[in-house]
């Protein structure tokens, strides 16, 4: 083999060991951006898939239980959207992951014991507790997990939009109305002008009569024979002049009477009060007891007014009223306005939850006033007796603004102490009176009446 041959061969050996290295290289570089895109996709996937999950445990549970517990659980002190006794829970987990860096877990130890995580020294724990002046919340060890998930879930959710239109006027529209038929002006203005047509056309009838016979020479008309006046016949008839003057001063004397006996009886008597307080919507819609906010009238003489203290039991929560609440009459924000009067009688500040120590008076409008030489007292009749307030004051529970239903007078007080039965059941101090009383009467059930509630001295002190 020639020199040239050898170095011939020696070149395509290197050529070929070259291009074997490259490709090798080739193959390695590509299974290293393999190795490179596979981790990255993977990493991806797996971000992709925690935010995924992330976002479904957030919407784990069931929004329509998740309301009922929280109206059950929560809602004395927490508003979705409104910080009150507690701080809003919209959106609460979301919010303590990115502002705070809690997850649900933490929740879940919060919710079942508050005190504890305070007591153990969790920095966010003792920060609320602080926050909201040292109120420590409620724990819920009855809750489960799943029922905090259903709760979470309802907080989750977005605000719905107000309605609109729900108290919205109806406006008429004359346009359509008139078309569907004749409206009773234009049948009454057809009608005048009809019998005013009529009228002339007999008087022209008449008139025209009237010349044709004065035209005839053998056709006279009737004179007209003068009558006395009628007053002249009345005056000169002294019967009818006895009887009208006796007439007269009758109805004079009973119109006095009634007119005298009406002074001091204020029936339907139904003043503006300062701060509207509706008795349909407290005593009706919502079934508070009377005797809740008039708690005197159990054991004292007067039923008493309620303090406003005894409005903001209720009041620190409910700031607004609800939308089906609301009449043609008073709309929703006109019952929300009231609530703010309210607020700053007692000095409360809706947005801090505090009160502020700068009250306003409330110059209230007595409806019920008994003159000052009547004895009635509320306990009496409501402790004792067992007397529905409804019996006295009418039916609170249907009205919007409070009247004077009865007339409160004598009359009528006696009346009801001829025909009400007295309670004695379960009541042995009149055991033995009843018994007595009953055989003297020979009945089985005695009035007030048979009992001496007739006496002057009862009302009378």
């Amino acid at each position: 083999m020639s020199n040239n041959s050898i170095l011939m061969l020696t070149n395509n050996i290197n050529c070929e060991l070259h291009l074997t290295t490259k490709k090798n290289r080739y193959q390695q570089m590509k299974q290293v951006i393999h190795r490179i895109l596979s981790n990255s996709i993977l990493r991806v996937s797996l971000i992709i898939l925690l935010a995924f999950t992330t976002s479904l445990s957030a919407q784990d549970g069931d929004p329509e239980k998740g309301k009922s517990l929280f109206n059950a659980n929560c809602a004395a002190c927490h508003k979705l959207d409104k910080k009150m006794t507690g701080p809003a829970l919209r959106n609460v987990e979301t919010r303590l992951a990115e502002e705070e860096g809690l997850d649900r877990e933490w929740l879940y130890a919060w919710i079942k014991n508050s005190a504890g995580m305070i007591k153990s020294g969790d920095a966010y724990a003792n920060k609320i507790y602080n926050e909201y002046s040292g109120a420590a919340m409620t724990a819920y060890p009855q809750l489960s997990n799943e029922d905090i998930d259903n709760i979470l879930a309802y907080t989750a959710e977005e605000k719905a939009a107000p309605a609109v239109g729900v108290n919205a006027p109806i406006v008429n529209d004359n346009s359509s109305g008139s078309s569907s038929g004749i409206s009773n002006e234009i049948i009454l203005g057809a009608l005048a002008i009809l019998f005013a047509l009529l009228a002339i056309g007999l008087y022209l009838v008449n008139k025209t009569l009237r010349r044709f016979a004065s035209a005839q020479d053998n056709f006279e008309l009737p004179e007209a024979s003068k009558r006395r006046p009628l007053w002249k016949a009345f005056v000169q008839n002294q019967f009818l002049m006895i009887v009208v003057a006796i007439f007269f001063l009758l109805s004079s004397a009973y119109f006095a009477y009634a007119y005298f006996m009406q002074i001091g009886i204020d029936q339907g008597y139904e003043p503006v009060q300062p701060i509207h307080y509706s008795h349909r919507i407290h005593a009706g819609d919502n079934g508070i007891d009377c005797k809740y906010c008039h708690a005197s009238a159990r054991v004292s003489k007067h039923s008493g007014i309620p303090s406003l203290n005894v409005c903001m039991n209720c009041h620190k929560s409910i700031y607004e009223v609800a939308p089906e609440t609301a009449t043609e009459e008073y709309s929703k924000e006109f019952y929300d306005g009231e609530i703010k009067k309210l607020y700053a009688a007692v000095g409360w500040s809706d947005e801090e939850q505090n009160y502020t120590g700068e009250t306003q008076p409330v110059k209230w409008v007595r409806i019920h006033n008994l003159p000052d030489f009547v004895y009635f007292n509320h306990s009496q009749h409501v402790a004792v007796a067992g007397v529905e307030c409804q019996t006295c004051h009418g039916p609170v529970e249907e009205m919007e603004i409070m009247y004077q239903d009865a007339p409160l007078t004598m009359g009528w007080c006696i009346n009801c102490h001829r025909e009400t039965n007295v309670n004695v059941k379960d009541n042995a101090y009149y055991d033995k009176i009843h018994e007595e009383l009953s055989k003297k009467y020979g009945v089985e059930e005695l009035t007030v009446a048979q009992m001496g509630g007739l006496e002057c001295g009862k009302c009378h002190y």
